[in-house]
């Protein structure tokens, strides 16, 4: 089949999606109506709570959910062959992710834009607040630590990406300027901005920022990466939104347009055949695809720490509840688009040429199946990205770009998306030390910068605690399951929200029912797992997040049962 075809039909499908059933949920569902004051407009204080026009926010939205969730699940999810991978994508991003994700925007919008965990008191009681808030916390704990590492090996993986993500900042910050103060057109001073970036794009790719050349070890270089980006986080997390954030986004969902046009347009040339199997369900040491498929594959279908940027962020900055379907259901569809073309780049676009480690030139199957030898071949962070990077450019060479530079746009890419992954997180651990503090009297961690501090610090701890930067990677096995898991109890929130109101919730029960069955699953296959290597210290925490998890689900059950009795 060729990558071509199945690219346009996910395309078509998502566009209709789009306006058939994200329309009817926005319509009979979730009642949206422009009446609602926004929290954007009742809390303004230009800081957190800043109105703002719907395509900017989109910008914000997208980039923040996505990082790079639809690039390395489904990069790795293919091993299991390329049906399963598109038909969770499809079905999983229209049915499900982008259900969970809007209607976690709509709660959070009717409940002064507080975090989905933070509402769960209103809607079911304390307990489950309480909760709800310790796992988030939990969660982002491991999100900060692990991407100030993963960007750290990026920036060594793609040195070439160094100085134009990092002129990034003050583009992004002169944008900001631009647009809120001086009252330019977001489109036109947009397109000088993406354009300021990409000439940095040819000036990094011929002056690659390589610390390992001036003597320093590869631990140091990374030492001395998750240091600077650690301030940074500490810094963009504070910044008012609209200073850094907003508009670093916006350049960067304009990052995924160019991408997007690149790789259509070398799809539409190359026509690159599809070289992965079209289902193989037991590859080497690979765990079942039932049900680690609907784990591996979280953005690009449905992430539960997408809930955290609708209710956290976006929620405070959203103009209009008509613009939430935009924002978040339009958000969730270009995810999958974007996980349709890794699956394109890694199914097809790596049969165009694979240079092995030997220096052997590999075309077709053969490639794809010397880059897909055994799940651990696969799941490293370099072959995750790999596989993506090459088959990308190999598809966009035929564009006419050499192919240093096309490497060096790829980098950038994933370097932007995972950054912004790591400042949003960042942002949102404040919320969630806030609403805790809140909770529990103790006003002084409320505020913006001490709650701030606990953010960075406590992941700073984690990361450091073995003295090499990569203490959190002893809990990254535990990550799929758990998110997994709060997107199911995101939807479970959702769903007695909608009870509440007397609206059916059969179209977030059902998403609810089977995320909740399938990461259960992984999560008990995982515990067992661990439990036969004596792994305990995994063990006793992912046991303990689940039972506190049962708990919350126990809790909501009585609660509905108590006022439907």
């Amino acid at each position: 089949m060729s990558t071509l075809v199945l690219a346009v039909l996910m395309m078509v499908g998502f566009i209709v999606a789009y306006h058939t059933y994200g329309r009817f949920l926005g319509k009979k569902i979730f009642r949206l109506t422009a009446e609602n004051i926004c929290p954007s407009h009742a809390l303004k204080d230009d800081i957190d709570f800043v109105p703002t026009n719907k395509h900017i926010l989109f910008g914000h939205h997208f980039t923040s959910i996505a990082g790079l969730g639809p690039i390395v699940g489904p990069a790795v999810a293919i091993i299991w062959g390329w049906v399963p991978a598109v038909l969770w994508i499809f079905f999983g991003s229209i049915l499900i992710g982008a259900v969970h994700d809007f209607g976690a925007l709509v709660v959070s919008l009717r409940h002064n834009g507080r975090s989905i965990g933070d509402i769960s008191a209103d809607i079911i009681n304390h307990r489950v607040q309480t909760l709800f808030l310790l796992i988030i916390f939990f969660l982002l704990l491991i999100v900060i630590a692990v991407f100030a590492l993963v960007i750290a090996i990026l920036f060594k993986m793609y040195p070439q990406a160094v100085i134009p993500v990092w002129i990034e900042v003050p583009i992004a910050i002169w944008l900001g300027h631009m647009i809120y103060k001086k009252q330019y057109s977001h489109v036109i001073m947009g397109i000088i901005a993406v354009a300021l970036m990409y000439l940095f794009v040819i000036v990094g790719t011929y002056l690659p920022v390589d610390l390992g050349k001036l003597g320093f070890s590869d631990k140091q270089v990374l030492i001395a990466w998750m240091l600077i980006l650690f301030v940074y986080s500490y810094i963009a997390s504070t910044l008012p939104v609209q200073k850094l954030l907003q508009p670093r986004d916006y350049i960067n969902s304009h990052q995924l347009y160019i991408a997007f046009a690149l790789l259509g347009l070398g799809l539409v040339i190359a026509r690159p055949e599809i070289v992965a199997p079209a289902y193989d369900p037991g590859p080497a040491d690979a765990p079942p695809i039932w049900p680690f498929l609907f784990v591996v594959i979280a953005c690009g279908a449905i992430s539960g720490f997408h809930s955290l940027v609708s209710s956290g962020t976006s929620a405070k900055q959203c103009y209009s509840e008509n613009d939430a379907r935009f924002v978040s259901y339009g958000s969730m569809l270009m995810e999958g688009a974007l996980a349709t073309l890794v699956i394109a780049a890694v199914a097809g676009g790596i049969g165009l040429g694979l240079t092995t480690a030997t220096g052997e030139m590999l075309t077709g199957q053969a490639a794809f199946t010397h880059h897909y030898a055994s799940w651990a071949a696969a799941q490293g962070l370099g072959a995750k990205i790999g596989a993506f990077v090459q088959g990308s450019a190999n598809m966009i060479a035929y564009c006419g770009i050499p192919k240093n530079i096309t490497m060096t746009i790829m980098g950038v890419f994933i370097v932007s998306f995972a950054a912004t992954t790591l400042d949003t997180a960042t942002r949102l651990q404040r919320y969630i030390i806030a609403e805790l503090a809140g909770a529990y009297k103790c006003l002084p961690l409320t505020r913006r910068h001490p709650a701030t501090l606990i953010a960075v610090l406590t992941a700073f701890a984690l990361a450091f605690y073995n003295g090499s930067g990569q203490g959190a990677m002893i809990l990254w096995p535990l990550f799929g399951t758990v998110n997994q898991l709060l997107g199911g109890i995101a939807l479970l929130v959702i769903t007695v929200y909608l009870a509440r109101k007397a609206i059916s919730p059969l179209y977030t029960l059902i998403p609810l029912i089977f995320m909740v069955v399938m990461t259960g699953w992984a999560m008990l296959l995982n515990l067992n797992d661990f439990f036969n290597k004596n792994n305990w210290l995994l063990f006793i925490i992912g046991a303990i997040v689940f039972l506190l998890e049962i708990w919350m689900i126990v809790e909501a059950l009585l609660y509905v049962r108590h006022k439907t009795g």
